[in-house]
């Protein structure tokens, strides 16, 4: 809580409580910033959020004469940002923030960098909220906004912790959420196509990635899948020392095998010229490389033994919904996964094969009002690499659920597969139909607490699908 004089320079002592760009969120004390979105103009919205009890309000252009002191300035979502500083007192300067970025693996990496160090010293923002040993909060972006970017930093400051892991969408860069913020450590895990509702074009969406490595310190850590497509483009944008993993020689991490079973996956590494060996519960090679790049924060600028970095990888969790197996003693198996890309795809089914008995049955769809041109690809890599596929909605928004099922077929004339629009139904057609060594997997909303139909976004969770199924 801070005093307007104490934001501005004016001379009025009245107490501000938080920041807001919501009108509709605005209680007793908040300051309303008129911050202009892609399709919203937040400056049409003054005198309801006066109305809910806005002690002042933030302006770029003239809004008329008000109840409340209306400060104007150059532009609003600039300012948006240098108020949430002020206001929680430069919160990012009080933490080591390691910001974590890619087409798939943002939230495992964020996660298993927090294991690492200890969710009593380093934080969590991403997918799944805002998490330390302290607290655990759903939040509604991957990457929020400024007004409540800095006070969430603020919270983990806090409860004391050093460091933060922070998974960073394209699309936060887009929107100049991160503009505030220098990182210690940026991280790219893999970039292929996705979002392109947003971006338009791949060029812009790998831009968008490469501001993380722009944006890191030049004293800090930039760590590079040597692998990746896009791996020149990003060592050019890099700010900071360039550290790299994968299975090339010129490596940094260099993963030389591993062998993986259901429940662990045994890994050789080299390192500083010295092989290392170790088990881990991570599943599939996509999560041994975001070991690797987690790993290698703790290596190269936390200055960890790698005896001290194996010591702690027992203490990493299975992260929620990213191939999570899921066990209520039947004898087959139920596989929750976040997949919703061709990448991410083509990575599960190599894994799952690996470990195939019998049949692997898979439900997915596809979301509403996003890119239509991965569709087809993604519908025939499921339909290609499964014996069974039940094809139901995932997040329709107001597209005709059939019209996306009918966009997933249209690059395959394999004809494997159900049709269930209702995703409840498919999901206990999937359960009921399966047999002893089958797989199941139920991709596409991972532990998403939500389904958004139309315009609302209705309560929805697949795992409280499956509880009930077995209960």
């Amino acid at each position: 809580m801070k005093r307007l004089c104490d934001l501005y320079d004016i001379d009025d002592g009245r107490l501000i409580n938080k920041i807001k760009i919501n009108s509709k969120e605005v209680e007793k004390g908040d300051i309303f910033v008129c911050v202009n979105g892609v399709t919203t103009d937040r400056h049409l919205f003054v005198d309801e959020a006066i109305l809910n009890g806005a002690s002042a309000i933030v302006v770029s252009r003239d809004v008329g004469r008000k109840s409340v002191p209306v400060i104007m300035v150059d532009d609003t979502n600039k300012e948006l940002t240098r108020l949430a500083k002020k206001m929680y007192d430069y919160p990012e300067a009080k933490l080591g923030i390691f910001g974590i970025t890619g087409t798939n693996g943002k939230t495992t990496v964020a996660s298993i960098i927090q294991d690492l160090i200890g969710n009593d010293v380093c934080g969590y923002i991403g997918t799944n909220g805002i998490r330390t040993s302290k607290f655990n909060e759903k939040i509604r972006n991957t990457t929020p906004d400024s007004d409540r970017m800095y006070m969430y930093l603020d919270k983990f400051v806090n409860v004391g912790c050093k460091y933060l892991a922070m998974e960073t969408s394209s699309e936060a860069f887009f929107r100049k959420r991160l503009d505030g913020i220098s990182f210690e450590v940026g991280i790219v895990t893999n970039i292929t196509e996705d979002h392109l509702n947003v971006h338009k074009t791949i060029d812009n969406y790998v831009e968008c990635k490469l501001d993380l490595l722009r944006k890191v310190k030049s004293t800090g850590l930039c760590i590079l899948n040597y692998e990746d497509k896009y791996f020149e483009r990003e060592c050019k944008a890099s700010n900071g020392r360039v550290v790299t993993y994968g299975k090339s020689e010129n490596a940094t991490l260099r993963l030389v095998n591993y062998k993986q079973d259901f429940d662990k996956t045994n890994i050789t590494v080299l390192y500083k010229d010295q092989e290392y060996s170790f088990a881990s519960i991570l599943i599939g090679e996509f999560n041994i490389y975001n070991l690797l790049a987690s790993m290698l924060v703790l290596l190269e600028y936390l200055d960890f033994s790698m005896e001290e970095v194996i010591r702690r990888i027992k203490n990493i969790n299975v992260v929620d919904g990213r191939l999570q197996f899921l066990n209520y003693g039947q004898d087959y198996r139920i596989v929750l996964d976040y997949a919703h890309t061709p990448d991410a795809f083509l990575k599960i089914y190599p894994v799952l094969k690996s470990l195939k008995k019998k049949r692997i049955i898979t439900v997915t769809g596809s979301a509403g009002g996003r890119e239509k041109e991965k569709r087809g690809p993604m519908g025939k890599i499921v339909l290609d690499n499964s014996d069974i596929v039940i094809f139901t909605m995932d997040d329709p928004r107001e597209e005709d659920v059939d019209d996306i099922i009918d966009d997933l077929l249209s690059s395959s004339d394999k004809d494997n597969y159900l049709r269930i629009i209702d995703r409840v139904d498919a999901i206990n057609k999937a359960l009921s139909m399966a047999l002893a060594d089958d797989i199941i997997l139920i991709a596409g909303k991972g532990t998403d607490n939500y389904m958004a139909l139309g315009k609302d976004y209705i309560p929805y969770s697949d795992l409280e699908v499956i509880d009930k199924y077995f209960k």
